[in-house]
């Protein structure tokens, strides 16, 4: 790699944008956080029913599924809405978001309950689907918090953090959690969903041109978990801030 290039907003390579995770951003959904990661906005609505899918009926066991969607103006021309059926993109991104929160949900301690995650893009700056996964994390830890607190599920439901980052390659650089100009530009791009612990959930990547080394990879996972480290503080730090102010600047006992 050459000496590295200036970045667009001019942050370091291995720098975050800056996260804002406000709580209760919607008043009637079990767990609702606003997510925004620079330019990013990313809504996720977290909705518990009494109910799970017909295959799943009889096990005792509950199920989370996600959403995900762009509005029409979230990016810098109109998204159209997808009446017509879903595209095979946000496809992929709905599956990515469901297994990777699944990974932070005790799925036979939530009962048969179906936990559902609306994410909607309100303005997408990059990194809308990994900023959907550790938002969504904070929504679905309050929804259960919320279960918790009615003796309705045990607080172990709630198993270690999600989070997701970006990473790629441009102008021969490795970078931590790319804007739009980033990915556009990227040579090589990665998404990475990890639990706080550092295990791999997943990681989609590409070579948008030349193949690229292990080496590389090895860099780009690297500088995926310094970031994801990062998301993860932040998230508990909302959750703790969230639970302080809920018990009126009392100590609140939940665990995150």
């Amino acid at each position: 790699m050459n000496s590295p290039q200036p970045r667009p907003d001019g942050r370091r390579f291995d720098e975050l944008r800056p996260i804002t995770l406000i709580p209760d951003y919607i008043a009637y959904p079990e767990g609702s956080v606003l997510i925004e990661m620079g330019g990013t906005r990313v809504l996720c609505n977290v909705s518990v029913e009494e109910d799970i899918p017909e295959w799943m009926e009889g096990r005792g066991t509950g199920w989370l599924t996600a959403t995900y969607a762009l509005l029409p103006r979230s990016t810098h021309t109109r998204t159209p809405r997808e009446t017509d059926g879903l595209s095979g993109r946000t496809q992929e991104i709905r599956r990515l978001i469901g297994r990777s929160l699944r990974a932070a949900v005790d799925l036979e301690l939530i009962g048969e309950r179906l936990l559902t995650v609306d994410c909607d893009v309100l303005q997408a700056d990059g990194g809308t689907r990994t900023a959907a996964i550790s938002g969504g994390y904070v929504a679905v830890a309050l929804a259960l918090r919320g279960l918790a607190a009615r003796d309705l599920v045990p607080l172990e439901a709630l198993k270690a953090p999600v989070a997701a980052v970006s990473v790629g390659v441009v102008e021969e650089d490795v970078r931590l959690d790319l804007c739009y100009e980033e990915d556009r530009d990227a040579e090589v791009d990665l998404n990475v969903a990890m639990t706080a612990d550092g295990r791999l959930i997943e990681v989609q990547g590409t070579a948008e041109g030349e193949p690229f080394s292990r080496r590389t990879l090895d860099r780009l996972l690297d500088l995926a978990e310094l970031g994801i480290e990062r998301i993860v503080r932040e998230q508990k730090g909302a959750l703790q801030s969230y639970g302080h102010a809920q018990a009126g600047g009392q100590e609140h006992p939940e665990r995150y």
